[in-house]
Parts: C-alpha cells; structure tokens; sequence
C-alpha cells in the first residue's frame, strides 16, 4: 500500500433514533453528515441507523470501527432517558479525546446555550475514532465543523503515519 492510500480517511456514519430504527421518521441528521464529510474529503462507506439501545450502539459501533478509520454517530447525546450514546461510545473506547468534545460544546455555545446540554464524547475504539453528534442536522453539522480540521491527524496518528517531531 502506497503512502497516498485514502484508508485512513475512511468513515461510516451511525444514526441513533428510534424513530428512524422504527421507520416513522426519516433520518436527516445521516445524510447531512455523510455530505459534510465528503466536503471534507473522507469516504464514507457505510451507513446505518439503530434504535437508542445501548448493546446495539455498541454492537454497530464495534462492528464499523473494524471497517473504518472515522465513525461518526448522531443521535442519542441528550438528557434524555432513552439518550445513551455516549455511554455505548464509552463502554467500546479504551481511551477518551476529552478535548474533542470540549471543543463541539464551546463552539455550539457560541450558537445557543444549550449545546452544553450534549453529552457527545470522541473515543478511541481499537485504531478508529469514534465521534458522537447531536441529533439535529444543524447541531450535527456545527458539531462536526467545529472539529473536522483535527480528525485527519487523529487518524493519521491511530494509523502510525505521523512522526512527532521533538522540540
């Protein structure tokens, strides 16, 4: 494989809704994603959609992370009961990126007060990134501008092509 292979840029975007799982209501929140990625250069290969239960979060998110170097979920980051997003992501990542997250809320505060109402977390889940996104296309979106500058070097260091250069 050549240096220039776009595996690492590979993505799969997960929405979590039982609304959408049960077929009542259209995912919106997937696709903007899947689109806003692509902008962005990365190829998202898989797409899927799962009820707020937190075996099958896990379950998708395992599974995905062994195909891709990026898995973005949306849905499931709220206050609410049925909202355990972030506790799937948690269960299935050996280390946080608490600084990811930090940086989704402080820049959706600059919207609306109430993007620190998201639980969203970014973990690392064997050599993949794992990043959790609100619900809502627009609070997906912002989310995920607020900090798609940083996944390619994230993924490029999980893949082992970074040299970190000592000051």
């Amino acid at each position: 494989m050549s240096s220039s292979t776009p595996d690492p840029f590979r993505a799969a975007v997960l929405t979590v809704s039982d609304s959408c799982a049960r077929g009542e209501r259209n995912d919106l929140s997937g696709p903007a994603v899947v689109r806003t990625l692509q902008e962005h250069h990365f190829s998202v290969i898989e797409t899927r959609i799962v009820a707020d239960e937190n075996t099958a979060i896990q379950k998708a998110i395992v599974e995905l992370a062994r195909k891709v170097r990026l898995v973005v979920t949306t849905g499931g980051t709220g206050i609410s009961t049925r909202d355990v997003t972030p506790e799937a992501t948690r269960f299935v990542c050996g280390r946080m990126l608490d600084g990811v997250a930090e940086r989704m809320r402080r820049e959706g505060e600059k919207k609306t007060p109430f993007a620190v109402l998201s639980r969203g977390v970014c973990g690392v889940c064997g050599n993949c990134l794992v990043l959790n996104l609100p619900g809502s296309p627009a609070g997906a979106i912002e989310s995920l501008a607020a900090v798609v500058d940083v996944l390619p070097h994230a993924m490029q260091i999980l893949a082992g092509k970074v040299e970190h250069v000592s000051n």
